[in-house]
């Protein structure tokens, strides 16, 4: 259960949402939690839940471990941080930032020499699903931004599939929906890495995920997860998701 707090929250508003946040969740055994701030608040994060299980993540990862890259942050900078996983090619980074499946590879393999857990993203926009495209797109992203890697590089990775339609906009992938695309990446991992890959790898799916969907998402046995991005804000909301 991954939240992505985009940009919202300061170092203070981290405090005091874990003070809220980690007694909501602290008997969750089921899963995995993992929150991914800013990156000005990653050691206010970090320090927050210190002695609980809460994983810490960034938003981004540089492909690059340091140089004239202004604005970028670095896997050592984040590992410095006490932070243990990066979101990687999120929808918004392709769409305002120019991110490409090619930058997309290269960032995951940074996170992975650095020890990172990369949440690597793909999905579709509202046009491509229109035109009947959706397999061909996660197929694309999936080949060019993800098979690359060496299988041991694979099996340390997380999958994130956010139809970008879906993403801040209320509208949400009908269960039904997301399994299909899910089943879809799974068939590109049989492909690529072997059957055993394809059962082991952890496929989330993000797009307008709130506390009154979440049950019938994670229903569908192709559904290992969710990346939550508004209703991880709110400490009540994202707990009430974690402990779906």
């Amino acid at each position: 259960m991954a939240g992505n707090w985009k940009m919202y929250k300061t170092p203070a508003e981290t405090t005091q949402f874990f003070e809220k946040f980690r007694p909501l969740v602290e008997r969750a055994t089921h899963c995995e939690v993992v929150i991914c701030p800013p990156f000005t608040n990653l050691f206010a994060a970090v320090d927050a839940v210190k002695g609980s299980s809460i994983r810490i993540g960034a938003q981004n990862i540089a492909w690059a471990k340091e140089g004239a890259f202004t604005g970028e942050i670095s896997g050592p900078m984040i590992q410095s941080t006490g932070a243990t996983h990066a979101i990687v090619g999120h929808s918004e980074r392709r769409q305002y930032f120019g991110e490409t499946d090619q930058t997309v590879l290269d960032r995951t393999k940074a996170a992975l020499s650095f020890s990172l857990t990369p949440i690597v993203c793909v999905g579709e926009r509202l046009e491509e699903r229109e035109a009947g495209k959706t397999a061909d797109v996660l197929a694309a992203q999936f080949q060019k931004g993800i098979a690359p890697l060496q299988p041991g590089q694979f099996a340390a990775i997380v999958i994130a599939y956010e139809p970008v339609w879906a993403i801040g906009t209320g509208k949400t992938a009908t269960p039904e929906i997301a399994a299909d695309a899910h089943r879809t990446i799974r068939a590109q991992v049989l492909s690529a890495f072997g059957k055993e890959a394809a059962d082991a790898i952890r496929i989330l799916y993000g797009g307008s995920v709130k506390p009154d969907n979440v049950k019938s998402l994670m229903a569908q046995p192709e559904i290992d997860g969710v990346l939550v991005g508004g209703a991880s804000l709110d400490p009540v909301s994202f707990s009430s998701i974690v402990n779906f």
